[in-house]
């Protein structure tokens, strides 16, 4: 992260090999070259196995010794998930790995022959050309608890997905067979209504029942909350329902089987989150993030995910732009364009910075002051979206030394930056 490409560029050296590898599912290519650019073997075709991947570590062995190097940088581009397998093992064997911008080799490719012509024998040359050029970045590999804590939220995020589809699968199936359902419950996820999906999924059903027997069967899993009043309610929106007819015998199935991926999906939910919780308190720092008012263990385990090793950072700026906050601008001449964040880099950090801030200028009176006076300020006031942007890199820059300095979280010291910004802005 701490690498200028001044820095990059010195550290491919005439003694260095650089390997530019072609990333697919299961063959990759590889071509290469010397620091100056001359290649000096032929595409290298390998398979992604154990035997493949040998194979690729004594043709570079090879071609150390055939070349006097006395060592090897392999650039690729991280296509997907495939470069997993392919990075680890490079790791282990001490050699060095760097991932270029797809981008980049999209756009950088026509420089040798004129041609948008993309091909497993083309694009490794490409690459390894970034990388002498030192346009490449260190990829970071979590390990340890930062690679547990990242799985997890990655199943946290894939489970959350899908209980959303199956939520609007829900809705779908009520608004075609039983649209006055609403009029009645205001939400079905509720105790009682979650019965009434699961005995009286049809008007039909509920007419049938009638009043009494609804209430009965509400209270065996409410024991408050319902009563004849709202039963008598959901038998008239039935009797006056508009839903569908026809097909109700399999439409009673199809509910059945949803609500059955529904129950699964919530209890696999409750259970990442409780591993979720579990592996983010053991990570040094998140209970002094947990301190702020309206950051909760989400935030914090979704924050350390992204980031991983806080100490691999030199500057809270650095996880800003890892996160993709850091302003950009389009300026030409005398033309001077929107200054904009890049949204570069992980989107989940960015999304997660952004989702806190919203309860935080609603409920933290350090950040909602803070708010406040962004909006309001004589000079250069900013708009609301404008200073939730700003609020997040605070709070990035807040989290990073809560975690490195190891220190408490003082409002009252935010607070006092508050008063300054406020004199200042007066005088």
């Amino acid at each position: 992260m701490n690498y200028t490409q001044n820095e990059k560029i010195m550290s491919i050296t005439e003694r260095t090999l650089v390997v530019g590898v072609d990333i697919a599912k299961s063959i990759h290519y590889a071509r290469a070259f010397d620091y100056r650019g001359i290649e000096l073997a032929k595409v290298f075709r390998f398979e992604n196995t154990r035997e493949g991947l040998e194979l690729f570590k004594e043709w570079i062995s090879i071609l150390e010794k055939e070349n006097s190097k006395s060592s090897s940088i392999v650039g690729m581009e991280p296509t997907g998930h495939y470069w997993f397998n392919l990075g680890h093992f490079l790791k282990e064997e001490g050699i060095r790995l760097v991932l270029v911008n797809p981008f980049h080799v999209k756009r950088s490719k026509e420089l040798d022959d004129n041609s948008p012509t993309k091909n497993d024998r083309k694009d490794p040359k490409t690459i390894a050309k970034l990388v002498i050029d030192g346009r490449y970045s260190i990829p970071y590999i979590p390990e340890g608890i930062y690679r547990d804590l990242r799985i997890v939220m990655d199943m946290r995020d894939s489970i959350s997905k899908s209980l959303t589809r199956i939520k609007n699968r829900v809705i779908q199936w009520l608004d075609k067979y039983f649209p006055e359902f609403f009029d009645v419950f205001a939400d079905w996820e509720g105790k009682a209504a979650l019965i009434t999906l699961r005995e009286f999924p049809i008007p039909e059903k509920i007419i049938a029942a009638g009043i009494d027997d609804i209430v009965v069967t509400w209270r065996k899993g409410v024991k408050r909350a319902v009563g004849s009043k709202r039963a008598a309610r959901l038998v008239e929106a039935a009797k006056g329902s508009i839903g569908v007819k026809e097909g109700l015998r399999m439409a009673q199935k199809e509910l059945r089987a949803i609500m059955q991926q529904y129950d699964l999906y919530m209890e696999q939910l409750s259970e990442v989150e409780l591993d979720m919780e579990e592996l983010a308190l053991q990570v040094p720092g998140v209970s002094e993030m947990l301190t702020i008012k309206g950051v909760g263990i989400l935030t914090a385990a979704a924050f350390m995910a992204e980031v991983g090793d806080i100490s691999r950072f030199s500057h809270p700026s650095q996880i800003q732009k890892l996160a993709g906050l850091n302003l950009v601008e389009d300026s030409s001449g005398k033309h001077k364009g929107q200054t904009t964040i890049s949204k570069r880099g992980r989107s989940r950090l960015r999304s997660t910075m952004f989702k806190v801030m919203m309860p935080l200028v609603a409920k933290n009176d350090e950040f909602k002051a803070l708010h406040e006076h962004y909006t309001t300020r004589r000079e250069n006031p900013l708009k609301k979206k404008q200073s939730l942007i700003l609020l997040c890199c605070k709070l990035i820059r807040i989290f990073y030394a809560l975690i490195t300095k190891e220190v408490a979280y003082s409002p009252e010291k935010l607070l006092k930056n508050i008063s300054y910004l406020q004199l200042q802005d007066a005088a």
